[in-house]
């Protein structure tokens, strides 16, 4: 039987309510739009996150790691987590902030082989890698297969440097690109800055579902 309440609300109340404080005349085009996230880590956990707290209709989460301790200091998962694989839990974690989200995890290594077929469908792809290789494959596989579709990288987000100097970069008519483009992991990874750059990923991604493409 399909539950008519949530939290004792109705739930047409608990939808409208919930996006009582998004912009103007944003729902629609959000509720229909299905962003796949290449990555469940520090970036994807918080673009995921974000995206679904404002209602982005449809999620896929693709990544094949478990949750590790060392992963607390910067992405959205629990001590209770640890062990369990990153887009099961993220899942979880997901429809309890927004249970209207459907959320697809995939628990899969992304190849140049099967990128044609995960990530089909998607309004925007998100990438959210922490390994340089893993992203530049993910790109030039891209480009081949759904070369309209818009991509939302993210480069340079380590250390403890200033917050000012991420940025979104629009590098071609359909990639862009955030956060500082010279930090590497080796300087150590930590959520202020990871998360300011997930940020600007899916802000990008947002105004893209949106329609705008600007910087």
């Amino acid at each position: 039987m399909t539950p008519t309440h949530l939290q004792g609300l109705a739930l047409d109340t608990v939808y409208a309510n919930m996006k009582d404080r998004n912009v103007a005349d944003s729902t629609t085009a959000l509720a229909a739009a299905h962003v796949i996230i290449a990555g469940a880590g520090g970036l994807g956990s918080n673009v995921a996150i974000a995206l679904a707290r404002i209602g982005v209709g449809e999620l896929t989460l693709i990544d094949f790691d478990s949750v590790e301790l060392s992963n607390l200091n910067r992405q959205q998962y629990k001590l209770s987590q640890v062990g369990m694989p990153k887009v099961t839990d993220l899942k979880q974690n997901l429809q309890e902030f927004n249970p209207f989200v459907t959320v697809h995890a995939v628990i899969a290594e992304i190849t140049p082989a099967n990128v044609a077929d995960l990530f089909a469908g998607a309004t925007v792809i998100c990438e959210a890698f922490d390994d340089p290789a893993a992203k530049a494959m993910l790109l030039d596989t891209l480009i081949g297969v759904y070369p309209q579709v818009p991509l939302v990288m993210a480069t340079g987000m380590a250390g403890v440097h200033s917050a000012n100097i991420i940025v979104t970069k629009r590098v071609r008519e359909h990639l862009y690109i955030a956060g500082d483009g010279t930090s590497t992991g080796a300087e150590g990874l930590m959520a202020p800055r990871v998360m300011i750059a997930a940020g600007h990923e899916a802000n990008m991604v947002t105004r893209l579902i949106l329609g705008q493409s600007t910087i």
